[in-house]
């Protein structure tokens, strides 16, 4: 969850040839393809070097959504999800619903300060400061106990370069009044709440995410905890939506930390339709069999029996599968009634809050050992009904968290973005000088001569200058952006032009971002977060 910038990398983003958004008017917009390339196998390791040759894997083996499908209901969306730079997502509909809402809601996002910040941490500086600005409540952080744990930088090199982030990110519009600043180190909250999250999970676990083995240092693990902590603390005062910006290779964090967020609740909520439980593909059939029984049945809530369900099923569906599981699940129950209900899973109650939560369910109820059946409520009032009790009894009542994916940037020189490789990126604490010289010296997609260029157009798809134009440069102006774009396709804009106006815009970006940088001192004087740190 936490960037260091070292995963600002990957090859080029494609661009859709018309360059507009599937399904919108293309004369008004442009947008990254949800393809990156070829496809090939995508590993994603948050401290590793990852890259994304197909954005569509991501969808398919990690279960990560496009985010065009929930962009209708973002008000007033970003240029970065506009135009695809953000292209996927793990359940913001309940972010988008609260903004819409003006409901409460939460944004979060960590930078592990081992280098300059550049402009690929711009990126996540930009999808934090939006957030806040649509009414977020909003936490930035710098992961120095995992810079310490998982690079091994000193104390002294971690206070070097927490200032710079903060600088950039206060001076690109973070209002401080509004939101909370902090260091994974002095905030005994977040670390409270990584000891008892570290109850929830094994070294086994997180060997099977992370691939750490019996060499790996008891701290690194720790940071990992620690982060899981850091996405959940924005919810310690009130369970709420809450969102994550990162790049992909921090999804296993994302699918940790959800699974956490529900480890520690007190209870579950799911639907059921006898005492007995079942399983995903049984659920789905039982349902079916209800269903289907229940429309001619002259009292569905007593006519409908197991036995009826299992006779149906084995009638009416060939027997593969999950079915002869669910038929002898029916079976086993025999006569009883079959009738759809809302059950309350007992995971970490309190006996005080599980006989709370009893009293609590009004209406018709089954109360048994270790699960509440309610007949009257519906899935949203239950859930609603369990978290409240669960709150009020001490429990966290928890949210999983939500997360949105930008595309890594590609290096100035082609390839990765890296921090070890300075002409590959341009710090946000480059002299406006060395930024112009930087992009003006950058690889494009431009044909071999300017001939083939006028009449093939250039290859935007692949060309880093492009990118720039796309995620920094154009800002708020699509259109901008849209004409750069139709102007190298179509032959009109030739690279040594479209490089000499993208340089003269990142010195003008880099001047006015170290003028505000420098305006941002006194800020970041009055906060209270600790610069420097009594670490040894």
């Amino acid at each position: 969850m936490a960037d260091d910038g070292t995963h600002e990398s990957g090859d080029a983003p494609a661009v859709r040839s018309d360059g507009g958004t599937e399904g919108a008017d293309t004369e008004s917009s442009v947008t990254l393809r949800a393809d990156g390339g070829a496809v090939d196998d995508v590993a994603l390791d948050p401290w590793g070097s990852s890259t994304v040759d197909d954005y569509r894997k991501l969808f398919e083996e990690f279960g990560i959504e496009a985010f065009e499908d929930v962009l209708p209901r973002v008000p007033s969306p970003h240029y970065l999800m506009r135009r695809g730079v953000i292209f996927g997502h793990r359940d913001y509909r309940p972010v988008a619903d609260a903004m819409m809402n003006d409901e409460p809601f939460a944004t979060l996002s960590g930078f592990m300060p081992t280098g300059d910040p550049h402009i690929g941490h711009k990126l996540v500086f930009d999808e934090l400061i939006w957030h806040q600005r649509q009414g977020a409540d909003a936490y930035g952080l710098i992961a120095d106990l995992e810079a310490h744990a998982a690079r091994g930088l000193s104390w002294d090199e971690i206070d070097d370069h927490t200032e710079s982030y903060l600088l950039s990110l206060l001076a690109l519009g973070f209002d401080p009044d509004e939101g909370t600043l902090y260091r994974q180190s002095t905030n005994r909250e977040v670390q409270d709440l990584a000891f008892e999250l570290g109850a929830k999970a094994n070294a086994s676990e997180l060997g099977a995410i992370y691939d750490f083995d019996g060499e790996t240092e008891i701290s690194y693990m720790q940071s990992v905890v620690t982060q899981m902590a850091d996405i959940l603390y924005p919810q310690l005062g009130e369970p709420k939506p809450t969102v994550i910006p990162v790049g992909p290779d921090q999804d296993p964090h994302m699918r940790l930390a959800r699974d956490l967020a529900g480890r520690m609740r007190y209870f579950g909520v799911t639907e059921a339709y006898a005492s007995f439980e079942l399983d995903g593909g049984e659920h789905e059939l039982v349902a079916e069999a209800y269903e289907a029984l229940a429309a001619e049945a002259d009292d569905p809530e007593s006519d409908v029996r197991c036995a009826d369900a299992a006779e149906w099923l084995r009638a009416e569906r060939p027997p593969v599968g999950a079915l002869e599981d669910a038929i002898e699940t029916l079976e086993s129950g025999g006569k009883e009634p079959l009738r759809p209900r809302v059950r309350f899973l007992d995971r970490n109650a309190t006996e005080e809050a599980f006989e709370a939560l009893i009293e609590a369910v009004e209406g018709e109820k089954r109360v048994y050992e270790g699960h509440i059946d309610s007949f009257e409520l519906s899935r949203s009032e239950a859930e609603e009904l369990a978290r409240e009790v669960e709150t009020d009894h001490g429990g966290y009542g928890f949210l999983p968290p939500s997360s949105i994916y930008h595309r890594f940037m590609t290096g100035l020189t082609g390839g990765k973005m890296s921090s070890s490789v300075p002409a590959s990126h341009i710090s946000l604490l480059d002299d406006p000088e060395e930024g112009y010289e930087k992009v003006k010296s950058a690889t494009t997609g431009g044909r071999e001569t300017a001939e083939k260029q006028r009449e093939l157009g250039g290859e935007a798809d692949e060309c880093p200058v492009y990118e720039l134009y796309a995620y920094l440069l154009s800002g708020d102006d699509d259109e901008f952006a849209t004409r750069v774009y139709e102007e190298c396709v179509g032959g009109e804009r030739l690279c040594g032009g479209c490089k000499e106006q993208a340089a003269e815009l990142m010195a003008d970006f880099l001047e006015d971002h170290q003028e505000k940088r420098e305006e941002a001192k006194e800020l970041l004087d009055d906060l209270d977060i600790e610069l420097e740190s009594d670490r040894p």
